[in-house]
């Protein structure tokens, strides 16, 4: 799969084009929570998603990005503080406003957004067992639950669960 903000493409394993779709974010236009998804929908989504999610925190320093700390959010026995962050018109995400929650340690905690090619169903991230790849720290694994307005995460549903492993730092 080769994913673009404005394209994406299957490709079989002799590189041949299995499936292509320009300007993919509008093949959801009318979707919401239980629409089927084709594989370059999904391809799309995967596309924007691992980006932003393999990207952060260092993407919020990219030139177009307009990051803000808001108030801070109580989770457990820590305090987590919250970067609001609105993507630029270029970045395909979820939205174009999101949140990320950073524990003591600076580390990424959670990560709210709402899923906007879904019906703009509200989502928070966990992010869980992070470790050393290459002197880079990634979480290894992620759930997505869905958010409540109180930012409160219903955890009797887990909507996207990622395990990740064997980072490669180049």
């Amino acid at each position: 799969m080769t994913f673009g903000p404005t394209r994406v493409v299957v490709e079989g394993s002799d590189k041949s084009i299995v499936a292509e779709r320009d300007d993919p974010r509008s093949a959801f236009a009318g979707h919401g929570f239980e629409s089927p998804w084709d594989p370059l929908h999904l391809a799309y989504f995967n596309g924007y998603a691992l980006w932003t999610y393999l990207t952060t925190p260092f993407l919020l320093a990219m030139p177009g990005f307009q990051v803000e700390e808001v108030e801070p959010w109580q989770e457990a026995d820590e305090t987590w503080r919250v970067l609001r962050a609105t993507f630029p018109l270029a970045i395909a995400s979820h939205c174009r406003e999101q949140d990320f929650y950073f524990g003591p340690d600076f580390l990424l905690r959670r990560h709210d957004y709402q899923v906007d090619v879904s019906g703009g169903f509200l989502a928070a991230q966990y992010v869980y067992d992070v470790r050393d790849f290459g002197g880079f720290m990634f979480p290894t694994r992620r759930r997505a639950h869905p958010r409540l307005a109180n930012r409160q995460p219903d955890r009797s549903r887990t909507l996207v669960s990622i395990d990740l492993s064997e980072y490669k730092v180049t």
